[in-house]
C-alpha cells in the first residue's frame, strides 16, 4: 500500500492516506466553474488499493463515491493512478478529477472537507496463542514476540519505547500498489504463524483480517502514549474549490449513518469525537 496518511499529521503512514506530494496547488478552475464537468462526479483513486479503492469498485471509497453520485444526480467517473510520488500532481492538480476520497485531516497541499470517519491503529493476532486480552503495546505478554510493523509509522515509535523493536518484523511503508501489498502480506504472515502479531492502520488490519481464512483478533489500540495513533479522515479538493467543499460537507452529514455502516462492514474500527470506539 502507498502512504495513506501524510506527514503533516505527525507521522502517520497511510497509511495511510496519500502519497508524497511536493508540488503546490494550481489556481484551479475558479469560483464560477469549480468542477471539471458539473454533470459528472470525477474521483481520483488508486486502481489497486483495497480496502480503499480498485478498478472493480470493490473498495469502500468506491462505494461512498457511488453513494454521493446518486445523491448529486451525477454519473461517476474515475482517474486511476497509483498513489506514489506525483499522484496529486497528475490527477487533482492536473484537473483530471475533482476529489480524492481519503485524506488525513489538516494536510496542507489539498483543501480538506470535514472528516467522514475517525479511526486508529490496531493489533492483530491469532486467538489462543497467549495474547488474548492484550489491548496495549505496553502489555508484558508482547515481550519477545515477533510483531509486524510498517516502518516509519507511529506504532514503531511506541514499540521502540516498550522494547519491542529488537524482535519486530518490519514491512515497507511506501510501495507501488500494482506490485505489492505489505498489509495483506503482514496479515497473511500472522495467520500462518510466521509472526506472532502485527500492528496495522485500522482500515487495513480490519479488512484483511476479515478476508483471512484463519480466525484473527483485531484490537483497536486506544491506550497508547508517545505518538499519535488515531486520525480523522477527510476528502481532498483543490484549494480554490470552496463551493464544492461545502457540497461534500453536506453529503458527509446527510449520509453519516450509511457511511458508518459501510465502513464497519469492511472491518474499519470507528471512533466517535471523544475517541471512543463505536460499537459495530
Amino acid at each position: 500500500m502507498s502512504t495513506r496518511v501524510c506527514s503533516a499529521l505527525a507521522l502517520v503512514c497511510l497509511l495511510l492516506v496519500m502519497a508524497q506530494r511536493a508540488e503546490a496547488q494550481p489556481a484551479g478552475l475558479g469560483a464560477g466553474a469549480e468542477l471539471v464537468d458539473p454533470k459528472v462526479l470525477r474521483v481520483c483513486a488508486d486502481p489497486r488499493d483495497l480496502p480503499y479503492s480498485d478498478m472493480q469498485g470493490r473498495g469502500f471509497e468506491n462505494k461512498i463515491a457511488v453513494m454521493f453520485a446518486k445523491q448529486l444526480g451525477k454519473s461517476l467517473a474515475y482517474t486511476f493512478y497509483p498513489q506514489v510520488i506525483g499522484f496529486v500532481r497528475n490527477t487533482l492538480d492536473a484537473l483530471r478529477c475533482d476529489v480524492v476520497m481519503g485524506v488525513a485531516e489538516g494536510y496542507e497541499l489539498v483543501q480538506t472537507t470535514n472528516p467522514y470517519y475517525r479511526t486508529t491503529y490496531v493489533l492483530v493476532y491469532r486467538p489462543g496463542t497467549g495474547l488474548d486480552g492484550v489491548d496495549s503495546l505496553g502489555d508484558k505478554r508482547l515481550q519477545g514476540k515477533h510483531i509486524g510493523v510498517v516502518a516509519g509509522t507511529p506504532p514503531a515509535t511506541i514499540m521502540a519505547s516498550n522494547g519491542l523493536m529488537p524482535d519486530a518484523q518490519p514491512y515497507p511503508l511506501t510501495v507501488d500498489t500494482r506490485v505489492d501489498a505489505p498489509s495483506k502480506t503482514m496479515v497473511g504472515d500472522i495467520a500462518s504463524g510466521k509472526i506472532d502479531a502485527g500492528v496495522l492502520w485500522g482500515p487495513l488490519g480490519g479488512y484483511w483480517a476479515k478476508q483471512s481464512a484463519t480466525k484473527l483478533t483485531v484490537v483497536p489500540l486506544l491506550k497508547e502514549h508517545g505518538a499519535p495513533m488515531t486520525f480523522r479522515i477527510t476528502m481532498g479538493v483543490r484549494q480554490s474549490d470552496q463551493a464544492w467543499k461545502r457540497t461534500l460537507n453536506r453529503l458527509i452529514v446527510e449520509d453519516r449513518i450509511k457511511i458508518n455502516a459501510l465502513l464497519a462492514s469492511d472491518g474499519v474500527p470507528l471512533l466517535d469525537n471523544q475517541g471512543k470506539l463505536i460499537a459495530p
